[in-house]
């Protein structure tokens, strides 16, 4: 069993940034659309928990990718490459680098995301079982 957890450690109006550790060794960071009470359709991080994933086609991004199962009141969230909140619409997005951007439209987001799927995907793509836990943790990344 290949254990993911996400450590979301960064919380503002638009954006959760977190830590991926893949058992317990820290990967990469992850990139999420805002935590909210209320869900707003593609700009709510999803839920808090533990969930099975799956590597399966995707059709809209027509290759194999990794999809999170039986997220409540979602439908293929996935773990995918993007750089800023706007490519999210609810999934995690990796990224090896995080930017802070004082004076951009973006206040944070996550480079090198294309490198970080590959290596990603090399480390857990491998037939076995997966399950991420989510949990929000205070931010000690740094505002």
């Amino acid at each position: 069993m290949v254990n993911l957890r996400v450590e979301r450690r960064i919380f503002t109006d638009d954006v959760t940034i977190g830590e991926l550790y893949v058992n317990d060794e820290f990967m990469c960071y992850t990139l999420e659309d805002a935590v909210r009470d209320i869900k707003v359709y593609g700009k709510t991080a999803i839920p808090k928990g533990t969930y099975k994933v799956i590597f399966n086609m995707s059709n809209r991004f027509k290759r194999r990718m990794p999809l999170l199962l039986k997220v409540p009141n979602y439908e293929g969230v996935r773990i995918h490459a993007g750089n800023t909140h706007v490519d999210t619409d609810g999934c995690i997005i990796l990224g090896l680098g995080l930017a802070r951007h004082a004076d951009s439209r973006f206040d944070w987001t996550v480079t090198q995301s294309r490198l970080a799927i590959e290596k990603f995907n090399a480390a857990v793509d491998n037939g076995e079982e997966v399950e991420i836990t989510i949990v929000n943790k205070a931010d000690d990344l740094g505002k």
